[in-house]
């Protein structure tokens, strides 16, 4: 009995291993083309295409409202309303971390407007991969505060 209980414990510890090192690969240009997938999913105006880039529970907390959204139904209303704008966002500066299935992308970014208005921002997406494409887990924006001296 005892060398099958140590027997089963060795498979159970390198079956734990073999899981943790089957990581999906990601490259941090690879990251950068998932902001770049977003940002082009603004472009199309469709708020439907947009949501397609988050996880089911995934949590966005939005530079243009102060109501975290917590389902895609509430996402897509804020990008109803967020996409009017006709908005397009450039990276300014960013780090990326990457680890087992799981990216953060965070930085400064700038939206502009297509009234010509510029909104510098920060931001952080997590993404995580799942159904077979990396999607976006938690996504904050916010307004960069005005300087101080």
């Amino acid at each position: 009995m005892y060398k099958f209980v140590m027997v089963a414990a060795v498979a159970t510890v390198l079956a734990g291993q073999a899981m943790a090192a089957e990581c999906t690969p990601i490259t941090e240009k690879q990251v950068e083309g998932l902001f770049d997938r977003w940002n082009t999913s603004l472009a199309t105006l469709d708020p439907d295409k947009v949501v397609e880039n988050y996880a089911p529970d995934a949590v966005l907390l939005p530079t243009l409202s102060n109501k975290p959204r917590l389902t895609q139904e509430e996402r897509r209303a804020y990008f109803v309303d967020f996409l009017k704008k006709k908005p397009q966002g450039k990276i300014d500066t960013r780090t990326i971390k990457i680890g087992c299935d799981k990216v953060i992308d965070t930085g400064t970014y700038t939206f502009t407007l297509a009234d010509g208005t510029k909104v510098p921002a920060r931001f952080t997406f997590s993404y995580k991969f799942e159904h077979g494409k990396w999607l976006i887990t938690s996504h904050h924006s916010s307004a960069i505060p005005e300087t101080h001296s």
